[in-house]
């Protein structure tokens, strides 16, 4: 089975003035550990990128924040809705891709992480969240993301590819 991981909005524009706050180091850690583990087995890894309302899609602002590793062979998708599935064509790149693992991870729990991770459940995913691969401004959305939801740990994924 081959794996997805969406690394959703890990963007200057919500990131770069709140650092220190939402312990953004700690999840990027998480987030390239995976990536990286991810990429050398061929998995694939897919940057989402939030442009709604954005005058210049081209702005520096909407680039990823530096703590977050993005190799070329990478895909990038833009959205202009919370969840990364509405209007852009995610799911048949995943399709495309083979995936039938995908893993969530990113910005804003409550906001876009939650709701992509609904999109690909409700697309027939096998869809898991990255624990501590995700950011909220709000600390105990986290916890409440996490109870409700399938999350999985680097363990699991090193145990999974082997």
């Amino acid at each position: 089975m081959k794996i997805g991981l969406l690394i959703v909005d890990m963007q200057k524009v919500f990131l770069e003035n709140q650092k220190e706050k939402l312990n953004i180091d700690s999840a990027c850690e998480h987030i390239n550990y995976v990536a990286d583990l991810l990429r050398s087995k061929n998995h694939c890894v897919i940057h989402i990128q939030d442009i709604e309302g954005a005058e210049d899609i081209h702005s520096e602002s909407l680039d990823i924040i530096s703590e977050i590793k993005v190799e070329d062979h990478d895909i990038k998708v833009t959205k202009e809705e919370s969840n990364a599935f509405w209007n852009t064509k995610l799911e048949q790149i995943l399709k495309d891709q083979g995936i039938g693992l995908v893993i969530v991870a990113g910005f804003a729990a409550e906001h876009c992480v939650l709701f992509t991770y609904n999109g690909a459940r409700e697309r027939g995913f096998t869809t898991v969240i990255l624990q501590n691969g995700i950011l909220s401004t709000n600390s105990d959305v986290i916890s409440h993301t996490y109870r409700d939801r399938n999350i999985i740990s680097y363990p699991v994924i090193e145990f999974i590819v082997g």
